[in-house]
């Protein structure tokens, strides 16, 4: 037993035991204070269950991705295992992929989306326009005044799938998150790749006549809206369509919200800057936005306006011969998205102008734990399987830069 000696200004000794204690002693006033030795428990016994990892020790399970597995069957490597110390990777990369897919999807609430659980297709009806007559006292009325009804059928397209291989080496040395960017990469091709087909069927449907051709019809079909050659970017030509554009819509009895214009950002800009002409300027009303930001032209005429790149505007495609300058089919597409754009500037339609069947929705897939132990890294796939077609003519106008 050792001993501790406090000596006060007389010099008179004091000895404490010492065993198994911590003591400490105030010199000035040789007041002693005792502390209790503790023993810690062996890590990963059964009174502690944290687990070690390179920066500490995680208090409960399940483990994270820095920790570690006791064995091959342990839940570090279990594929598919909600606990794995690689469960978070697909979670966050699943997230992020869906998040930026529906930052950059502009076309797929402009349209209506249909959900296919079984089959191969979709049937959408259509009914016309029905008459009212007046009534011969003593004659029955017997219901023969039936609406005409036409019938529109969509396919699906074959998978749309973007993939990119994430090898372990590459993740380790990148200072930058390798998945994360990879993730919005994949859920902008295939939102990039929804969007063109849409736009692109609403572009057909403005040119097409309507199914119901019998009386009291026909129905009125699609409409082109000529602004002149080479005024794709003129302000005037444009703000004067939208206008005409709102007159068609209202002529055949479309309702007036879920109007919506599409044009391309050289053109949305032009609304805005060129001053002679320039929308924020005149008095439509105090809920546009203003010149500084560049941002907040909502709408024109009651019709919302958004932008992108995904338009077929003024497209030349690779078509030859007969179709030479056209967009041709490729292989996988079920529906016509194809045609002559080159004189496409834009689009206004409601939402009917087209429909969306959807088979899978976005999704992410990766493989398992063999492949990646054999090719040292992740084959991660994003995938959809979607396809579109031409709803009612009416709804839809293509904006032309032609005379």
């Amino acid at each position: 037993m050792a001993d501790t000696l406090c000596r006060t200004g007389s010099e008179r000794p004091y000895n404490f035991p010492t065993k198994n204690l911590i003591t400490s002693v105030d010199r000035g006033t040789c007041k002693q204070y005792l502390f209790k030795k503790m023993t810690a428990p062996a890590v990963g016994s059964a009174t502690n269950n944290t687990r070690p990892t390179p920066i500490g020790s995680i208090n409960s399970d399940p483990q994270l991705a820095l920790s570690t597995a006791t064995s091959q069957s342990g839940k570090g490597y279990e594929p598919g295992n909600a606990e794995g110390k690689y469960a978070l990777y697909l979670k966050l990369f699943s997230g992020e992929m869906f998040k930026a897919y529906e930052s950059a999807c502009i076309a797929k609430d402009t349209v209506q989306n249909r959900t296919l659980t079984s089959g191969k297709s979709m049937q959408f009806i259509f009914t016309g326009r029905m008459t009212a007559d007046y009534h011969t006292p003593g004659t029955p009325i017997l219901g023969d005044g039936n609406p005409p009804v036409a019938e529109k059928t969509i396919v699906m397209d074959d998978l749309l799938v973007s993939s990119a291989f994430v090898y372990d080496l590459d993740e380790t040395l990148a200072h930058y998150s390798l998945r994360s960017e990879i993730s919005k990469k994949i859920g902008y091709a295939l939102a990039e790749a929804y969007d063109k087909k849409i736009f692109r069927t609403i572009a057909l449907a403005a040119r097409e006549a309507h199914p119901i051709t019998a009386a009291p019809g026909p129905e009125p079909g699609g409409s082109i809206i000529k602004m002149g050659a080479g005024k794709q970017y003129d302000a005037q030509a444009l703000v004067d369509s939208f206008f005409e554009a709102a007159s068609i819509l209202d002529e055949k009895n479309l309702p007036k919200s879920g109007r919506t214009a599409v044009l391309s950002p050289r053109q949305y800009y032009a609304l805005i800057s060129q001053v002679d002409s320039n929308i924020l300027n005149r008095d439509y009303g105090n809920s546009q936005g203003n010149l500084n930001s560049g941002e907040g032209l909502y709408e024109i005429a009651g019709i919302s306006i958004r932008r992108s790149n995904n338009l077929p505007f003024m497209v030349t495609g690779t078509g030859t011969g007969d179709n030479a300058g056209e967009v041709v089919a490729v292989a996988g597409e079920n529906n016509f998205y194809g045609g002559d754009f080159r004189d496409h500037a834009g689009l206004i339609y409601y939402r009917d102008a087209a429909a969306v069947l959807t088979a899978i929705g976005p999704q992410v897939q990766t493989t398992g734990s063999d492949v990646r132990a054999m090719y040292q890294g992740d084959l991660v796939i994003g995938r959809l399987a979607m396809g579109a077609g031409t709803l009612n003519p009416a709804a839809a106008i293509e904006l032309q830069a032609a005379d």
